[in-house]
């Protein structure tokens, strides 16, 4: 094994050809989805609905179980430096360097719950909530559901117990089903925004949903304002250990247009290769990427001051942090009326001219590699675009990273290589003039 401090492990990336409308949605992002197989959780490798999506991935592969020949202290080592950060990449794979989500959504395999979330340590927990709270949107399977609440109670608990280790991605309180090595139906309620994708036979129902040991969102207790019942259990012709029927099965929230969307599912339709099960999971994680958090704007870039962008993580100031690696800062520039042209200057910092960074301009719109009217994708980082006759009114202004890491497979997943050093960023220099 390489040195850790100079090597990163990260998952499995999926060679499936991207679809064009996939493509275009994924804008910003270094992969689209990111797969927690860690400490006691499955080790799942595969995730057939994101790959039938033609989604990149990675993930953290640890092992399931909890004897000592199949965990060792690699697996910490590992994990801590993928969530939580390592000195190449100071705020862990799930975050620019600015706290902006790297990938569109995070997918939380089932497994023992409260051990995973303790293995993750306050830190990791805490890039999980920023991810979220930045736009990174989050689905979780069984015990994914239990560690994105904040709380736990029994049927008959006249109080919620609050969790030390969960992390609140979903702020509200689930309770375990007590069905083990089971199935269930569900039933799709109406109106469910998961129906934008299928429709699931026509009935609203699927059958034999596999089961173990999962929850339901507990609508009782501490149910937060705006979250969205999408499915509910059914289980008429089954005996239960408690009343599960009619229970939240899965549920989703949005908080506010600039964070992501988590959605919780007590049970586990993930590793299904067909089917509606199959297509369940396809839709959930298409309504999570759909909820990505709006960009955000970096500043108002004023005439002929130069913007310096080239601080660290550490240094907590995210509106003058470096670009990550397939990453867009974004920005503003009101034009005056009459203003004949702007000439945009992007210049490289000190010792930091071997990076691709691109330059894109659109009036009245977020400016993308796909829709903006000026542009100038030359290698390198040193550009001047010259826009002539600008509309008066606000105008667009990104700056994008194209260069980034390589991956190599291993047992835990994938290993970063190559180009490291943009994993913590790349400074520049941004400057507009009217002339």
């Amino acid at each position: 094994m390489k040195s850790f401090g100079k090597i990163l492990v990260l998952g499995l990336a999926f060679a499936a050809a991207m679809p064009a409308a996939s493509a275009q949605k994924n804008r910003g992002y270094y992969k689209d989805v990111f797969m927690d197989s860690g400490i006691l959780l499955t080790s799942r490798k595969d995730l057939p609905a994101a790959r039938s999506l033609g989604l990149s991935m990675e993930a953290f592969i640890s092992s399931y179980k909890s004897d000592s020949t199949a965990l060792t202290c690699l697996d910490t080592i590992l994990q801590t430096e993928k969530i939580s950060g390592s000195t190449i990449d100071e705020n862990g794979i799930l975050l620019y360097p600015d706290g902006a989500p790297r990938f569109r959504v995070v997918y939380m395999n089932g497994g023992k719950a409260v051990n995973h979330a303790v293995t993750l340590g306050e830190t990791g927990r805490n890039n999980y909530k920023a991810f979220i709270k930045a736009g990174g949107s989050y689905v979780g399977t069984c015990a994914g559901a239990f560690i994105a609440c904040s709380a736990t109670a029994k049927p008959e608990a006249t109080e919620p117990k609050m969790s030390k280790v969960y992390m609140g991605l979903w702020p509200g309180c689930t309770t375990a089903t007590a069905i083990s090595k089971s199935e269930t139906d569900m039933t799709i309620t109406k109106n469910s925004p998961l129906l934008k994708y299928y429709d699931f036979g026509g009935n609203m129902n699927i059958e034999n949903v596999y089961h173990n040991g999962g929850c339901y969102g507990n609508e009782i207790h501490i149910w937060p304002a705006g979250t969205e019942v999408l499915a509910r259990y059914q289980v008429y012709d089954r005996k239960t250990k408690r009343e599960v029927n009619g229970k939240a099965a899965i549920w989703a929230l949005k908080e506010n247009e600039y964070t992501g969307r988590v959605i919780c599912c007590g049970s586990h339709p993930e590793g299904k290769v067909t089917g509606e099960n199959f297509y369940l999971m396809r839709a959930m994680l298409e309504y999570a990427m759909e909820g990505n958090g709006a960009p955000r704007v970096k500043a108002a870039l004023k005439d002929g001051e130069s913007r310096l962008m080239d601080k660290m993580t550490h240094e907590n100031a995210p509106e003058y942090t470096r670009i990550g690696d397939k990453q867009y800062h974004h920005y503003t520039y009101d034009v005056p009326k009459g203003c004949d042209s702007l000439v945009v200057k992007l210049e490289s910092v000190k010792g930091w001219k071997n990076f691709d960074l691109y330059l894109y301009a659109n009036s009245g719109d977020f400016a993308f590699s796909d829709n903006a009217w000026w542009r100038d994708v030359t290698l390198g980082v040193d550009k001047t675009l010259v826009i002539k006759a600008p509309k008066k009114g606000k105008l667009y202004i990104s700056v994008f990273c194209d260069t980034t890491v390589e991956a190599e497979q291993t047992a835990y997943g994938e290993q970063y290589k190559g180009r490291l050093e943009v994993l913590n960023g790349v400074p520049y220099k941004i400057t507009v003039n009217p002339q």
